[in-house]
């Protein structure tokens, strides 16, 4: 419940129009009240024959003005005395009556229905307000979060919960809620109107009610456990859908269409019978409390019967008793409904309180200065680091001096992209630390560290946007001379120019709609684009053709003149011309030097080296 009360404290910036909410349902159960007790001197005036039957209710003397509720009843009953009298007889009196009744019964319902729709009309800001901040917050928190937090979670139980939890939210809590606040107010001013006119009577109700809110608390406490588990099993159907949709190339190379639909449909089947029995629970109760409702009423109609027949209350106060407390029947069908439905949304909360509550490792000082150049050198001292238990890099200590290329290379798994990601603090080094031009990585402002740094992945990362947005994305205000001018150093204007729309031209998820060579010169456009002092290259140019390739690397020994590059590269021919090779393995500088002095040395490089022919 922690997590649900600290989304509901999202609401503080509408806290005006949650308290008109309560106001207006305050008013709309008030004249809902006022509406019913007028059921007393309607009934009167139908049953009661003459002036002796209405004892107190026939009133000529005006009693005193005060707001208690003998003066408010008393003054009533004589206006309505008045108009009775006002008749040439009797029953002409009683017929003007009637229609006064009528039209005051015709008015409070007008009034409590128009508070009704006010309640609800300020209440749809502060829920989609809830819901905005709640999208909003859990986002950020996900773009803070280190990479490190995304290897230990599936990718799908992450949308999960920002789908299908937060929708959760909406439906069960924020729907909800206002009832909770809203039939609890209902019942007490009904049952204070029955204390009123029957304090005998209303001792069974109490009796009974604490019964009827030990059965409904039951049933919604396990109503809660199945619904965390129905969230956890979403997010399993997510993240295989996910990931067929990812691999989907690859399952049809392997005929494996079957092998994936059978785990989804088994997946889907243990969802299937959690939810039966999670609608189930939740259905049981509107007529579990409608019945106990019936229950408590039916004692009412025993007990409230022989006070009637003993003369103790009059029929017409008994019906009217009667009515207020089927009243209280809707309302506390409402909350118990309410209730269950809150449990279901407590587990949704329950799971975007878990990424609310992750622990970002990657510290920002308050004060930490903004670094805006890179002037001397770059310093891996003595760098451990590990994703668990084992240590992927150990020892790892080198220099890079500003306008030297550094190239990266080793067997895969040797720790040349953790060796990269630490520069741009993608994590942050369990023992030793890196510097930049002598202040610690740790030290400095984050954002402003990668602002000096371009960066082009293996594996091409693009938006489902256009070919413009793509390449300007990492540079703030962009011109289109500016785009153009990337693209052409990354060797893909010639391309972009015959796509449909050229630069305007939408590329699909993931770039979906070209080849992986055009992805990889976008990529490479991007980084063009920014400018920055520093570039990582990872495998910036596995992905092109044998023409492209040379043209990019011609781009790219260009655009480096000048600048620090961190480059990794399995294709040695592209790295040759390195200040600084730095082999890698097994989490260990093994050797490092200049391509020919790795050469003459004839150790791991020379042998990578013998394994690959050189233009």
């Amino acid at each position: 419940m922690k997590n649900l009360l600290k989304i509901l404290s999202l609401a503080a910036p509408y806290k005006l129009k949650a308290g008109l909410n309560v106001l207006f349902n305050l008013l709309s159960i008030v004249f809902s009240l006022f509406s019913m007790t007028m059921l007393i001197p309607f009934l009167n005036l139908i049953f009661l024959k003459g002036e002796s039957e209405y004892g107190s209710y026939f009133t000529t003397t005006p009693p005193p003005l005060n707001l208690s509720v003998d003066a408010l009843v008393g003054n009533f009953n004589y206006q309505l005395t008045r108009i009775i009298l006002s008749g040439d007889t009797l029953v002409e009196g009683k017929v003007k009556a009637l229609i006064f009744l009528c039209a005051i019964i015709i008015i409070l319902f007008l009034f409590k229905n128009v508070f009704s729709y006010l309640a609800m009309y300020v209440m749809a800001d502060v829920r989609n307000g809830i819901l905005m901040q709640l999208r909003n917050r859990t986002f950020a928190k996900l773009l803070s979060l280190p990479l490190s937090y995304y290897t230990e979670e599936r990718k799908g139980d992450i949308i999960s919960k920002m789908s299908n939890d937060v929708v959760e939210i909406e439906w069960s809590v924020l729907k909800s809620i206002e009832l909770v606040f809203r039939e609890p107010i209902s019942i007490i001013l009904f049952l204070a109107t029955m204390i009123y006119m029957s304090p005998t009577l209303t001792i069974f109700v109490f009796i009974m009610l604490p019964v009827t809110g030990l059965l409904i608390g039951k049933v919604g406490n396990s109503l809660r456990k199945t619904s965390v588990e129905g969230q956890r099993m979403a997010g399993e159907l997510i993240s295989n859908i996910e990931e067929t949709l990812t691999g989907l190339r690859i399952i049809k190379a392997f005929n494996s269409e079957d092998k994936m639909a059978e785990k989804f449909n088994r997946l889907n089947f243990d969802y299937f019978r959690l939810m039966v029995r999670m609608y189930r629970k939740r259905d049981l109760a509107s007529p579990m409390s409608e019945f106990l409702g019936v229950t408590i009423l039916v004692v009412i109609l025993w007990f409230g019967g022989r006070i009637v027949l003993n003369e103790g209350m009059s029929a017409s106060v008994f019906i009217a008793y009667i009515m207020l407390f089927s009243q209280i029947i809707t309302p506390a069908k409402s909350f118990a409904n309410a209730w269950y439905n809150i449990q279901r949304g407590a587990a949704s909360a329950d799971r975007i309180g878990e990424i609310m509550k992750a622990e970002n490792h990657i510290v920002v000082k308050d004060d930490a200065p903004d670094p805006k150049t890179f002037n001397s050198s770059i310093v891996y001292d003595n760098v451990s680091f590990k994703y668990e238990e084992d240590f992927v890099l150990r020892n790892v200590s080198f220099e890079m001096q500003r306008g030297e290329m550094i190239a990266l290379v080793g067997a895969s798994g040797g720790g040349k992209s953790t060796i990269a990601d630490l520069l741009p603090r993608f994590h942050d080094p369990v023992e030793g630390r890196i510097t930049l031009d002598g202040r610690d990585l740790r030290d400095l402002d984050l954002k402003g560290l990668r602002h000096l740094m371009g960066m082009v992945t293996q594996q091409s990362i693009l938006f489902n946007d256009t070919v413009f947005n793509n390449i300007a994305f990492g540079k703030h205000g962009a011109t289109r001379q500016e785009v153009l001018d990337a693209a052409r150093i990354a060797n893909a204007h010639e391309f972009i120019e015959k796509l449909p729309k050229g630069y305007d031209t939408n590329i699909g998820d993931m770039g979906t709609k070209l080849s992986g060579g055009q992805k990889q010169r976008l990529s490479i456009a991007r980084a063009v684009l920014k400018n920055p002092p520093l570039l990582i290259l990872d495998e910036a140019t596995s992905a092109l053709d044998t023409e492209s390739e040379k043209l990019v690397q011609e781009a790219l020994f260009n655009l480096m003149k000048n600048r620090t590059s961190l480059v990794i590269a399995h294709r040695l021919s592209t790295i040759q011309s390195a200040d600084k090779i730095i082999v890698m393995d097994a989490g260990r500088i093994a050797e490092q030097g200049t391509h020919t002095s790795l050469l003459a040395a004839n150790g791991i490089y020379s042998k990578l080296c013998q394994l690959q022919s050189f233009d």
